[in-house]
């Protein structure tokens, strides 16, 4: 940003290190990934892959707070359940997921929160209209580039089945996942409206008059 914007917007170039609003949010967002893990989930996958609104949260966490703090809170939610909390879908938690048909979506969360929060600040920054239209494009191509590839690569290793067999058991998430993304992008478009700077984390500087000017 240049001198002469910062003193129009008051506000200071984007700010490099967290501070502890950043802290809060990244733990109240892993708290939200781990709050749609308990709705129950619905197992229609042929190999016991249940269907949840993790992804929609996963998704709405790095629409919301970008690349590095979307990653931050998805893998801290990520991490606590392999730790062994029993925050993971059907209150599972461990190591032992990673060898089960669902490791690949799990292991997706964190990189699509990464890269869905990438694409939403290039939205943000170079957008003013139709941004709910953009960032459901944005979640959807994270859906299927990463959780859906890393999800079928995950129940074809941990299965042995073909990847055939999975790239079919895996199409039945793809009509929710639709509307999991819109309902992502119209939540994060709101929020964004609301709290201009939750995306860019810019710090605002003082415009008072010194005294004795």
């Amino acid at each position: 940003m240049s001198n002469t914007e910062t003193a129009r917007t008051g506000l200071s170039p984007a700010r490099r290190r967290w501070n502890a609003t950043d802290l809060g949010l990244i733990g109240v967002f892993a708290a939200l990934v781990a709050g749609a893990a308990l709705v129950p989930g619905l197992a229609v996958n042929g190999f016991g892959v249940p269907i949840t609104f993790q992804t929609l949260a996963v998704m709405l966490t790095g629409l919301v707070l970008g690349p590095g703090r979307g990653f931050a809170a998805v893998g801290l939610y990520t991490l606590l359940g392999l730790a062994g909390l029993p925050i993971f879908s059907q209150g599972r938690s461990g190591l032992g997921i990673l060898a089960g048909p669902s490791a690949g979506y799990l292991i997706a969360f964190p990189i699509a929160a990464a890269l869905v929060g990438w694409l939403a600040t290039v939205i943000i920054k170079r957008t003013a209209k139709a941004r709910a239209l953009w960032l459901f494009l944005a979640a959807t191509v994270t859906s299927i580039v990463v959780v859906h590839t890393l999800g079928v690569a995950g129940i074809a290793l941990n299965t042995k089945s073909t990847i055939g067999q999975a790239f079919v058991s895996d199409l039945v998430f793809y009509p929710g996942d639709i509307v999991k993304n819109v309902l992502a992008a119209g939540i994060a478009v709101a929020l964004h409206r609301a709290f201009p700077d939750i995306l860019v984390r810019r710090v605002r500087r003082s415009t008072a008059v010194p005294a004795g000017s």
